[in-house]
C-alpha cells in the first residue's frame, strides 16, 4: 500500500482511540490526513477536549511537547520525526533563561518571564516558576499586556521582533525597550531599572528572518495596488511597512476577507501561501518570498503512515514531572487570560 493508504487504513482502524493534529506550515500531504489543522493557540486550545488515547502531533517538537504537557494521564503524544526541532527555540539555554532572569531581579525587582510558545518545555517551567506565562504570536499582545499587570517588567523571550512588534501593538514606548546581550553566559546582564518596561531576549525566526524591506519596497514600486501581510515575527521595520501584520490564524482570515480579484502578497512560510493560493483561486495569492521551515518539513507521509502503523508499541513523547508540573502552570495561566 502506499503511504496514502496505509494512513487511511490505520485511521479507519483506530477510529476515536487516534487524533491527527498539523500545523497550517504542514506539507498539503500531511494537512490531508489531519483531524485539526490550526496554529499554535488553536492546537493547545483543543487538547484538553480531546479524548483520543493517541494523539500524533504534526508540527515540531516543542509543540508535541506543549501537547504532552496538557493531555490528560492515560493519554499518549507522538511526533513522526523527534527531530523536528525549531531554531527559536534552541537559542534559549534553560539554565541560561534562569541566570539572566536572576540577574534583571537581583536588586529586588519582579521581572515576569514571558515566553513565546516556540520554547521547550524546560524554558516554559521557568516562566511558570517565575510567575510567567506563555503566548503566541494569535495573543501576544493580550498575554504582554497580562504580563505588565504581574510585576514591575517583563522578560520577553525568545522571538525579539514578536517582542518589538506587540510591543508597539500594546503602546510601550520603545525607549522603556531594552534587547539584552546575552552573551558570556549573562555576564552583561544589567539589574532592572525603572526606566524599563520590557527586556527582549535576542532570538528569531529562521524563516520569518529572511523577510526584508527591499522585497516589499519592490512589491509597491511593481505593483502599487498589492495588499502585503506578514508574519509579527517578522523584522520591525517589514512590519511597519505592510498591510497587515498577525498570526497564521489572521493571515488566513485577512485572505479570505480580501476582495476577488485583489493581489495579496503574504510574507510566511511557504506551504500556508501555497495553500492560501490554492484556496481562493479568485485572488492573487503570491509569497513575498518563497521560503520553508526545513524542521517543519521532517514531518512526512512516509512517516506519519511509520508512526501510526507502530502507535501501540511506540515510545510517546514524555516530559518530566519537575518540568511539566510548572510548565502546564505557565500554559494554564495563558488558556485562561485568553478564554
Amino acid at each position: 500500500m502506499t503511504p496514502e493508504q496505509t494512513i487511511t487504513q490505520l485511521k479507519n482502524d483506530l477510529g476515536s482511540r487516534l487524533c491527527i493534529l498539523a500545523h497550517h506550515y504542514q506539507a498539503d500531504s500531511v494537512v490531508r490526513h489531519a483531524d485539526i489543522l490550526g496554529d499554535s493557540l488553536e492546537l493547545a486550545r483543543r487538547i484538553d477536549g480531546l479524548d483520543a488515547e493517541h494523539i500524533v502531533f504534526c508540527g515540531v517538537h516543542f509543540m508535541a511537547e506543549t501537547a504532552a504537557i496538557l493531555a490528560r494521564p492515560g493519554q499518549k503524544v507522538h511526533i513522526p520525526d523527534p527531530g523536528a526541532s525549531c531554531v527559536m527555540a534552541e537559542m534559549v539555554p534553560t539554565l541560561l533563561a534562569e541566570k539572566v532572569l536572576a540577574a534583571l531581579n537581583r536588586d529586588g525587582a519582579r521581572i515576569i518571564p514571558l515566553t513565546y510558545v516556540n520554547s521547550s518545555a524546560a524554558v516554559k517551567a521557568v516562566c511558570g516558576r517565575h510567575g510567567g506565562s506563555v503566548c503566541t504570536s494569535a495573543n501576544a499582545a493580550t498575554m504582554l499586556r497580562w504580563a505588565m499587570s504581574q510585576g514591575d517588567g517583563v522578560l520577553f523571550l525568545p522571538d525579539a521582533n514578536l517582542g518589538r512588534n506587540t510591543a508597539r501593538v500594546v503602546g510601550i514606548d520603545p525607549a522603556r525597550i531594552e534587547r539584552l546581550d546575552i552573551r558570556a553566559e549573562g555576564t552583561f546582564i544589567p539589574a532592572a531599572d525603572r526606566s524599563r518596561d520590557l527586556y527582549l531576549w535576542p532570538g528569531l525566526c529562521a524563516v520569518h528572518a529572511k523577510f526584508h524591506p527591499e522585497q516589499i519596497a519592490v512589491v509597491r514600486r511593481d505593483e502599487p495596488g498589492a495588499l502585503i501581510l506578514v508574519h509579527p515575527e517578522c523584522d520591525p521595520e517589514v512590519v511597519a511597512m505592510a498591510d497587515g501584520a498577525g498570526s497564521t490564524s489572521y493571515l488566513i482570515k485577512a485572505v479570505a476577507e480580501a476582495k476577488s480579484g485583489a493581489t495579496i502578497y503574504v510574507g510566511t512560510e511557504w506551504n500556508l501561501v501555497n495553500r492560501l493560493a490554492e484556496r481562493h483561486p479568485d485572488k492573487n495569492v503570491r509569497p513575498l518570498r518563497s521560503v520553508m521551515c526545513s524542521n517543519m518539513a521532517k514531518i512526512t507521509e512516509d512517516n506519519l503512515a511509520r508512526t501510526l502503523s507502530g502507535l501501540d508499541t511506540a515510545e510517546p513523547v514524555r516530559v518530566d514531572d519537575d518540568i511539566a508540573r510548572p510548565a502546564r502552570v505557565a500554559l494554564e495561566r495563558m488558556l485562561e487570560a485568553c478564554r
